[in-house]
């Protein structure tokens, strides 16, 4: 008897798993097709990209506003989580700065058909950006003192302009097939290093 509640409670953990893995892969998806063609992108693009039939996506996201939200917060927490890795992982904190500053360009790419998406839900944006400042702060924070205590850019910079200065050069970008914005961020992040 005992054995069939353990199976029943571990089938429901296994299920509720499975459908945290299912909508990990959906928001993987749709962030990935965000940044290719913008938050405006057919559903069915994003639910050929995750595998899954267009019912999957309005259950788990009703709306597409349910669904650019849960992408953003989605990429603001994977570029949270992805600053100590890198800090970890790469050759130098320079290299961990260059490399998180592309995973917050494409972080960008999708936060900027945020406001068309909440329309007129003022408070809810101003909600989702006091998240987005409160977890990546820190972060670039944390990485720009990492580079500066290892000699590689200069003491004097902080988080927060730096962050508005690669929000600023990434505006247009999706409108504007001329210009690169990557390229440019790239070589700010490059003129942050200290000269030899």
């Amino acid at each position: 008897m005992n054995d069939g509640g353990q199976g029943a409670g571990s089938s429901a953990g296994s299920k509720r798993r499975d459908a945290r893995r299912n909508q990990q892969t959906l928001l993987e998806a749709a962030a990935a097709v965000f940044v290719a063609s913008g938050v405006e992108a057919p559903v069915r693009d994003i639910a050929a990209a995750a595998g899954v039939g267009m019912g999957t996506i309005y259950r788990h996201f009703p709306t597409r506003a349910d669904l650019v939200i849960a992408v953003y917060r989605h990429q603001v927490d994977a570029c949270a989580e992805a600053g100590p890795a890198l800090l970890a992982s790469s050759p130098t904190p320079h290299a961990a700065l260059e490399r998180w500053v592309d995973l917050f360009v494409d972080f960008l790419v999708t936060k900027h058909g945020l406001a068309a998406a909440m329309q007129a839900d003022n408070s809810g944006f101003e909600a989702l950006h006091a998240y987005f400042l409160d977890r990546l702060v820190p972060v670039c924070t944390q990485l720009l003192d990492a580079a500066a205590a290892a000699g590689e850019i200069r003491s004097d910079l902080t988080a927060y302009p730096l962050m508005r200065g690669i929000g600023n050069l990434c505006i247009g970008a999706e409108s504007d097939p001329r210009y690169d914005a990557r390229r440019l961020v790239a070589l700010l992040v490059a003129g942050l290093r200290q000269p030899c």
